[in-house]
């Protein structure tokens, strides 16, 4: 069965969040085991210098990068990353299926972004959108993509 990690900074603060992300786990149990791992945000001032901001981002990155188990295929969540359809993401993960990959971990970051380090180990950027939606939200929505990318590859009607 695939395995499949979600690394984020900060932790969800309002129950409505807590309780999406419980409903797609559950939706997800029979296709994979989802193990979310949660690491603290750094601290910034109301007005960080671009010099703060580069170094939140790089000790929030070495704390993400210990928290991705070794040999599992890296999407890292970032606006600079690859937009791509639901359909082609069950494809992708399809792909990496039959090529092995048996763990694939998202890596979301704080509202500042990722370091550059963790985009760099990424197998691969995605980005959600170009739009700007609430940093809590990043994890509801990549659960309902996983989780759709699972039906998708079920052949279900889930997906329209």
């Amino acid at each position: 069965m695939l395995t499949v990690t979600i690394a984020c900074v900060g932790r969800l603060k309002e129950a409505y969040w807590r309780d999406a992300c419980a409903e797609y786990a559950k939706r997800l149990s029979p296709f994979c085991k989802l193990n979310i791992v949660e690491i603290e945000e750094e601290r910034l001032p109301n007005d960080p210098s671009d010099a703060q901001i580069t170094a939140a981002l790089q000790a929030e990155g070495h704390r993400l990068l210990s928290r991705i188990p070794a040999g599992a295929s890296m999407i890292a969540l970032c606006i600079e990353g690859t937009e791509m359809p639901s359909t082609d993401l069950a494809k992708q993960f399809t792909k990496w299926t039959v090529e092995g990959v048996s763990h694939i971990a998202f890596v979301i970051g704080s509202s500042c972004g990722l370091s550059d380090l963790v985009k760099q180990s990424a197998r691969l950027r995605l980005s959600m959108s170009p739009m700007t939606f609430p940093h809590q939200l990043a994890r509801v929505m990549v659960l309902e993509q996983l989780y759709r990318a699972m039906q998708i590859n079920n052949g279900t009607k889930y997906h329209k």
